[in-house]
């Protein structure tokens, strides 16, 4: 299997972007009734290529996107933004979730959809395609775009693997 380029990083609160993806509210049948609880998808990030994910569960909303947020921060990987897109075509997956995203040129916007777009825009990704093939579920879509970026290599650790200088990766 391949080395992971997967680097997990503090950051300081202060700079730190957050947005919940989804909102699921469950039942528990109980012999007393219906128990309801919470569980919060959430994704953070700076905007400058600092990401992360989390799973917030609890018997109030708020508390629940609090606990995700917590979640988030704790699992916060570093992706490579390159003029504000990403460096090459990546494909990612999680589950049955499955999502390809592509570099695009400078002026197209984030053209992704639902979950994918909060975590390209919490990234700092401003020009992107993507799609979402498989699960729509948000859950293994946040999780399988994630698993796309984790993928990506900057053009420095290109030209470092191959012993060639960053203008020749881009020029060939």
């Amino acid at each position: 299997m391949a080395k992971s380029n997967v680097q997990k990083v503090k950051v300081v609160d202060n700079e730190i972007k957050e947005k919940l993806v989804s909102l699921n509210r469950v039942a528990k049948v109980t012999k007393g009734g219906r128990t309801f609880s919470f569980a919060a998808v959430v994704v953070v990030g700076d905007g400058n290529g600092m990401v992360g994910q989390g799973l917030g569960k609890a018997r109030d909303v708020t508390e629940a996107i609090t606990k995700g947020i917590a979640d988030a921060k704790k699992n916060m990987i570093k992706v490579p933004v390159h003029k504000g897109t990403i460096p090459h075509e990546q494909k990612g997956k999680f589950g049955a979730g499955r999502v390809l995203i592509r570099p695009a040129a400078d002026g197209t916007g984030v053209i992704a959809g639902g979950a994918m777009r909060a975590v390209l825009e919490i990234a700092g990704i401003h020009n992107v395609l993507a799609k979402s093939m498989g699960s729509s579920n948000p859950h293994n879509v946040v999780k399988a775009t994630l698993d796309a970026l984790t993928k990506l290599r900057s053009p420095l650790d290109v030209a470092r693997q191959r012993n060639i200088t960053i203008e020749r990766v881009f020029n060939g």
